[in-house]
């Protein structure tokens, strides 16, 4: 017997995607994750976080979460999705 779940899909990029302006000014990009592409619409605000990050650190992560669509021909549309950036701070060097 099965229990319902719910999948979500989080990629990670630490670079900042080539964009394509579509429709109302959203953002569309495609991520390769190890031979899949994703395919991503946003908003612009929500696109802005990506490219905030890339001015504002010198290194950074995003994660970009949302729900598997529809497929495409080498992989699928990312639905509902958000982002969230973070600042990668370097590892303190342990003194022995």
């Amino acid at each position: 017997m099965s229990v319902a779940a719910k999948m979500e899909v989080v990629l990670k990029i630490s670079e900042l995607p080539e964009a394509e302006t579509v429709e109302n000014g959203w953002q569309k990009f495609e991520l390769d994750s190890e031979g899949i592409i994703v395919s991503i619409t946003v908003k612009p605000k929500m696109f802005k976080k990506l490219t905030q990050a890339q001015e504002n650190f010198p290194q950074w992560v995003a994660a970009i979460a949302g729900k598997m669509g529809e497929s495409t021909e080498n992989g699928f549309k990312l639905e509902q999705p958000n982002i969230q950036v973070f600042e990668k701070k370097p590892k303190a060097e342990k003194s022995a």
